[in-house]
Order: C-alpha cells, then structure tokens, then sequence
C-alpha cells in the first residue's frame, strides 16, 4: 500500500480511479467476465475506485475456496491460540494502516475523514477483543446423568459463512462480524455493498499478511441483487449474516430456506430518543444532533425519533437547534466538516422526499431542509421537524438521512407507547435522572440495544441485534462468537452400557 499510502497522508484525491480485484483462495482474482464499475466519491463527484462485478461462476469459486478451506482444517482444526495469534496480528495491520484505510472510506462512502480515522481505529479493537475469545469460547459438561454416563455439550464452528455488508459502514459492520466467524473456526465469503467494497479488499490483503491460510476469507464484489442473492440461496453455504435494510433482510430470508442454513440479521431501525422532564437537557442536546447527524443520520441506531415531555419540548427543541447551527457540513477530506456527502444520488432522493412530505403533512419545520447535488455531489443538512403526527410516513419510516421527528408526550405509558410504536427495535436512547424510572423505561422499550443518558456508543463486549422487524441474532460480545458455531450434544458411556436383552 506505498503509493496509496503517500496518497492518503496527502488525502488529495487519486488522478485516476484505484483498481482492486476480487480476491479468492488467497489470489486476486479478476473474474470470467473482468467487468469493471466505477465508484465516484459522493463528496467530490469523480470516479475515485474500481471494483469488479462477480458472476455466478466466481461465486460458485470462491465458495469452493472457503469449503476446501473449512473441510480440510487448515483452519477449523488450528488451536484457539493459533487463530488468535493471525487475528491479533490482523488487529495490528488495521492499525498501521488506519490512514490508508479511512482515506479509501472516506472517498467511496462520503463521510469526513475523522469519523473514517475512527471507525478503523476501533475496528482494530474489535480485532483484538475477538482475537480474546479464540481461546475461550466453550462447552459445557454435565455430570449429573449417572455413575456411568458423562455428557459433553460441544461448540463447534458452523462452516462456510457468507457475510453481506453495507455501505454505511462497510469496515466497522464487517470487524463486527468477520473476526468473530474466524475465531470460531468458520471459513467465510464476503460480499461488501458494491458502493463501498474497496477497504474489504484491502483487509483481505491484510489478512493473508497476518498469516490467514488461503480459502479463508475470499472477497466477491458486484450487485447484491445478483451476488448476495446467490450467495444467500447457495447450497454449500451453512450460514447467512446480512446486514442492510429489513425488506432485502426478508428476501435474504427466504432465500436462507434453501438448505435451512442458519441467519443472521441485523436490520432496519427507527429509534427513539426519550426525553424526560428532569433530564439535563444541555447533554442530551448535543447527543441527539450528534446522533442525527451522525455519518448524515445514514446509521441504523441514529435516533431519528425525538418523544419528548410536553414540558421541556419547546426549551429542547431549541438547543438542538442552537447545536446543529454549528454543524458544518461539506468536503468529506476536510477535517473541520462534521457532516459529509449523502452516498449516492438514489438516497439522496429518497431523503429528498421524506422532507418534502413532512413539510406536506403539517409538520413544522424548524431548522435544515436545504439539499444540495452539485454535479455528483449530494449534501443535505441536519433537518428537525416538530408537531410529526405519529402514525405519518415521518415517523414510522427508516429514512435513513439526517431527519429528526419530534412527538411530545404527557405520560409515562404515553412515551412507552410513541417509542415501542413502530415495526423495528434496534436501538434506544434514555434521558432522564431519575434512576427509578430509568430502569422501568429500559425494561418496557422494545431495543435490542438501549443506552441511558449516552447515544450510540460502546464497545465489541457488548451484544448488538434487534427486536421485532429489526433483525435475528446477536453480534459481537461473547453472544458473538457463539453465533458463529454449531452445539452438539455427546453422551459418553463410562461403564457397561445396560442390556436391552440380558
């Protein structure tokens, strides 16, 4: 990575697109039909990568690679502490090359280079935690079934895994995923979001550095229309992990049903940030622009939904305001923008219209709604509505965009309500000092991840994943690793097994 490397530290844009093929069986790979798509940066409207797109046949190769990879344990068999030792060594790669990495993230997905240096920095923690987990993930014994029987309860790794990542975050939602598959002894398939499949590329090259055997991890890229289907519909494929939107999550689903594969899915959200009366109003301000505002509120645990006390709405809503009128928004590579570009022109209509329809159906508009294409360019600043009827387009829908609705509520039972009110529970956020009713909140709204007085943090030791039409399964934390294997039950006679006929 030299010359890219010179590239990034210098964050100018390349003078021509950066070409990376597909990689399979520890090779690149350029594919039967070599046909190349290039990426433009959202932020700067010029191609800037090059990716291959994948036919059937490369993806039939490479899940070949990963099944010759698991079934001869050139992996699967390794020790814990050996797999721990190439994932280690992988963490500290990521960690040399977070500039090069980001720059490359920051030019296909649009968001400001310091949220780039960021995510990859904490995905090389990921890395390190997982790493952790090689050597202790576990089985159980039971020694209660008699003097003559002992009974095992074994984890194994489930197989051939293919993993389906977004564009939003295509490092950090794969360093969810991919390291815990590896420490569990998986062989796995990649397909990252065809906007945004350079730096998975690029740590796949890493891996191979860090001392991955070949078939491993293999890489296809191309539409997920096309390669994602067939990856969730392929025979020797054992597991599924998708993560994107909760209509494609269906049909990733469905197609799973083929051989009954196991899945995982982690999908849409609409999440709700729950003010109380006594909360401090100032810190949870600054958290809910924060986290609207967040890689332009293109992020799955954006609290896109405001459910306010009735008493406070107004005093809130204006320091929200007051907040995101320092927010700048523009040029991805410049590191005192907040806010970068809309990821493609498709999103940026589809946010487009979400705010067109708010202002429609009587909600008030209080700050934001300008949009802005500039050639290829697309940026839309941080947009709050007030006075969104609960059941509007506003409110139950993931817009995934910067777009902040505010419903105001009277009672208790009133926000439980507005906050369990829509078909996803990926996330939740609570303000309130009133550690009583903190703990009543958290248990009755339905998240698979709630923060109280804090927004969209953590670390990988903590379980990620939805309730309700917001995914199956967990990822990361030790429920991570698990998710990845297989549980046998073994009884093993000690004694003489008893005679059916004496």
């Amino acid at each position: 990575m030299s010359d890219l490397s010179k590239l990034a530290a210098s964050l100018h844009l390349p003078d021509e697109p950066l070409r990376t093929p597909m990689f399979i069986d520890g090779k690149d790979h350029t594919g039967s039909s070599a046909e190349w798509v290039t990426r433009k940066s959202p932020g700067h409207g010029v191609g800037v990568t090059a990716t291959l797109r994948a036919s059937a046949g490369d993806l039939d190769a490479a899940v070949a690679a990963a099944r010759r990879a698991f079934d001869d344990g050139r992996w699967s068999r390794l020790s814990g502490e050996q797999r721990a030792t190439v994932l280690l060594k992988a963490a500290r790669l990521i960690r040399d090359n977070v500039e090069t990495l980001a720059y490359l993230e920051t030019l296909e997905s649009g968001k400001p280079i310091g949220q780039s240096r960021g995510e990859v920095t904490a995905a090389a923690g990921i890395w390190e935690y997982a790493a952790g987990l090689a050597r202790v993930v576990h089985g159980d014994s039971h020694d209660t079934l008699g003097p003559d029987m002992l009974g095992l309860v074994l984890r194994q790794p489930v197989g051939v895994v293919g993993i389906v990542t977004p564009w939003n975050f295509p490092f950090f939602i794969l360093s969810e995923r991919l390291p815990f598959a590896l420490a569990a002894g998986c062989t796995v398939v990649v397909k990252p979001a065809e906007l945004t499949s350079t730096t998975t590329l690029k740590l796949a090259a890493l891996l191979t550095e860090a001392g991955l055997p070949d078939g491993v991890v293999n890489v296809v890229t191309g539409l997920g229309s096309v390669v994602g289907q067939a990856l969730a519909e392929h025979m020797d494929v054992d597991m599924i992990s998708f993560t994107g939107s909760t209509q494609v999550g269906r049909a990733v689903l469905a197609a799973a049903g083929g051989n009954m594969k196991k899945v995982g899915l982690e999908l849409g959200g609409k999440n709700p940030q729950i003010v109380f009366a006594d909360a401090d109003l100032d810190d949870a301000a600054d958290a809910i622009a924060f986290g609207i505002a967040f890689n332009a509120g293109q992020c799955c645990v954006s609290g896109s939904r405001l459910v306010v006390h009735r008493s406070v709405e107004a005093e809130l809503v204006e320091r929200i305001r007051a907040v995101l009128a320092r927010v700048r928004t523009g040029d991805p590579l410049d590191a005192s923008n907040h806010v970068g570009a809309i990821v493609e022109a498709r999103q940026f209509d589809k946010i487009r219209g979400f705010i067109d329809a708010g202002t429609r159906d009587g909600a008030q508009l209080v700050c934001g709604g300008d949009t802005r294409s500039e050639g290829e360019r697309f940026f839309i600043q941080p947009t709050v509505f007030r006075n969104v009827q609960p059941g509007s387009a506003l409110a139950q829908d993931e817009i995934f965009g910067p777009v902040l609705s505010v419903m105001p509520f009277d009672s208790f039972d009133e926000a439980i309500g507005l906050a369990n009110g829509v078909p996803y529970g990926l996330a939740a956020s609570i303000w309130t000092r009133d550690l009583q009713g903190a703990f009543k909140s958290l248990r009755d709204v339905q998240a698979g991840r709630i923060w109280v007085n804090c927004t969209i943090t953590g670390g990988p030791e903590m379980p990620i994943g939805g309730f309700k039409q917001s995914g199956i399964g967990r990822e990361t934390g030790r429920y991570g690793v698990e998710e990845y294997t297989e549980i046998k039950s073994v009884h093993v006679q000690l004694g003489k097994r008893p005679r059916w006929i004496a």
